[in-house]
């Protein structure tokens, strides 16, 4: 059944983007989570019961009627098919093509633009650390991340699709990587900034810095 209770679990300290990505998932379907909380510092990911039910014992993992999932990218899918419009918000767009460019959207977001994750962490994003200046690499990510994002989203678009989908979430936290210290430009400075004020976005804000 559906309705089953869903329980989503994520890093103690609420910094993994993938687990935000989940949350914001389910949260933008309106669906009730228990959220559980996994010490990634002290190896819990490793221990059982975790890494009896969690595949690839990394976080986020969906629980659902007994059902085990790992990887945010396939949490995401699997809630969309389970939990459909128009009962349920959709988090993907509506044609074959344009779902296709948000998975393609979603994996570059987690596979490139490395020397940039490390170098602008979620702690910048998420509680304003101190940031050195950018390396080459990570100058040069940057400039790709930029290129990319301008030619998806012409001056002025809202959001990637005709309508909001959790790829706007995940494009608009890379791009806040580089806010504070590393200007962005007006038009995506905007879209990022109205992202972040999505309710499910800020919910997860909030549970952020509870957990400080």
């Amino acid at each position: 059944m559906s309705d089953a209770p869903l329980t989503l679990y994520v890093d103690a300290r609420l910094l993994s983007p993938y687990a935000m990505s989940a949350y914001v998932a389910l949260a933008g379907k309106g669906l009730p989570v228990e959220l559980r909380m996994i010490d990634l510092q002290a190896g819990e990911q490793r221990l059982r019961p975790y890494a009896s039910r969690a595949l690839t014992a990394r976080v986020p993992a969906l629980t659902h009627q007994g059902f085990h999932l790992t990887e945010s990218s396939a949490i995401i899918e699997y809630v969309e098919e389970v939990f459909p419009a128009p009962q349920y918000a959709a988090l993907f767009p509506d044609s074959a093509q344009a779902r296709a460019r948000m998975r393609q959207i979603q994996a570059w977001l987690r596979s490139d633009l490395g020397a940039l994750r490390e170098e602008r962490p979620t702690e910048v994003v998420f509680h304003g650390a101190a940031v050195e200046p950018l390396s080459a690499a990570a100058e040069a990510a940057a400039a790709k991340l930029l290129r990319v994002a301008q030619t998806l989203l012409p001056e002025g678009q809202p959001s990637l699709f005709d309508r909001w989908t959790i790829a706007d979430t995940e494009l608009a936290l890379m791009l806040r990587r580089l806010a504070g210290d590393d200007e962005l430009p007006p038009a995506l400075q905007r879209y990022a900034d109205e992202q972040w004020q999505r309710p499910p976005v800020q919910a997860w804000l909030k549970l952020n810095q509870e957990a400080r």
